[in-house]
């Protein structure tokens, strides 16, 4: 190339990590022992040595065979008494939606030496229940962090850098384009939501994380041909509107076409955002799970002229949970909010509604009436 852009490439590639902790002395209790429990948060936590000091588990033998993988110390068959034991410091909870705010009521009702929760998304499935966690949190003094995983995918944050860095210029369209086969659990024929709450949700906090909440949204949907359970929103296409002209939309193709029926497949996940003066462009590497396939990103501006590429070998499953713990451990070291705290992650929740709503409505909505 024709000008030395290595120094640029290796600071945007820095900005893909999130802040650590400054040590691991906070005691870590897990809930859950399902997949992204064995397969995502425990692994990331092991590899950083923190301090993995409880589980509790509905299913017993899963909540042992975990804590002699990863050195669990205690094992528990309820929540309230994990919590008021006073053996943990920061709860971890990886359950269905339906069933979470359950399990954080009770832990805040006998919260012991319970300093932080991270929970999963969405943290709820209406906006009405979501801000009564997050007012009971702030209540008992609790940092509550929700895990919004894909802001810590790493392409997703070096575009993040882009923009904060204004190497794109003012925002104009920004896409994402998903042609990916979710594997439904069957908690989720128990929904409400199928798609917004379980797959949009990922992309819909991305472009809030990147651009801040829209004005206005149109959601449309349609059934998903191979999910037998009832379902009001299968494949979902949405519009995000912004006062600064900037636009937002993604195609969230759970579909895909008859892939798993016989036909060849083309699954991949894509997204694009244009500014005035730079394109950027990049791929989640998620469908390629369980192979380890790290997202990409390259970008050009009218400076750089050609495309510049920076790289990395982490891949979004597993290692973007370690940035989803982080977060609350470092908030809760330095006595601050979470980088997505339960309060931001109200907005999203109120996105997902509108969106929702939006789908069954035909009409166009603002993610603000939701609040």
């Amino acid at each position: 190339m024709a000008n030395d852009y290595s120094e640029l490439l290796s600071e945007l590639a820095k900005s893909r990590l999130p802040e650590l902790p400054a040590s691991n002395n906070l005691r870590i209790g897990c809930v859950g022992s399902g997949f992204i429990m064995a397969d995502c948060h425990l692994p990331s936590y092991s590899n950083r040595r923190w301090n993995l000091q409880a589980i509790c588990s509905r299913n017993k033998m899963a909540a042992e065979n975990l804590a002699r993988l990863h050195h669990i110390k205690k094992i528990y068959s309820d929540v309230t008494q994990m919590c008021g034991s006073g053996d943990i410091d920061v709860l971890d909870i990886a359950v269905p939606p339906d069933v979470q705010p359950e399990i954080i009521f009770k832990a805040l009702s006998n919260p012991g030496s319970l300093r932080g929760i991270l929970a999963q998304k969405p943290l709820a499935m209406d906006i009405k229940t979501a801000r009564q966690i997050v007012d009971a949190c702030a209540k008992n003094n609790i940092r509550l962090a929700v895990n919004q995983n894909m802001r810590f995918d790493h392409s997703i944050r070096v575009a993040k850098s882009l923009l904060n860095q204004n190497l794109l210029g003012t925002p104009i369209l920004a896409t994402i384009e998903m042609r990916a086969i979710p594997h439904w659990m069957p908690w989720c024929e128990k929904l409400t939501s199928l798609s917004t709450y379980i797959m949009s949700i990922h992309h819909l906090d991305t472009f809030r994380y990147w651009f801040g909440s829209p004005e206005r949204v149109f959601g449309s949907t349609t059934q998903d041909p191979r999910t037998k359970f009832n379902h009001k929103d299968g494949i979902n296409l949405y519009i995000l509107e912004y006062d600064s002209g900037l636009r937002a939309s993604a195609w969230d193709d759970v579909w895909t076409g008859p892939a798993k029926e016989g036909a060849s497949s083309d699954i991949y996940i894509r997204w694009r955002i244009e500014g005035t003066e730079g394109t950027a462009r990049g791929t989640i590497g998620w469908p390629s799970y369980p192979t380890k396939t790290p997202s990409t990103l390259e970008f050009t501006n009218i400076k750089t002229q050609s495309w510049l590429k920076p790289e990395w070998t982490e891949a979004w499953f597993p290692d973007a949970f370690v940035g989803t713990m982080s977060q609350l451990l470092v908030a809760i070291e330095k006595n601050q909010e979470p980088e997505v705290s339960g309060q931001d992650n109200l907005e999203t929740i109120a996105l997902c509604e509108a969106i929702f709503q939006s789908s069954q409505s035909h009409k166009v909505l603002s993610p603000a009436l939701f609040l």
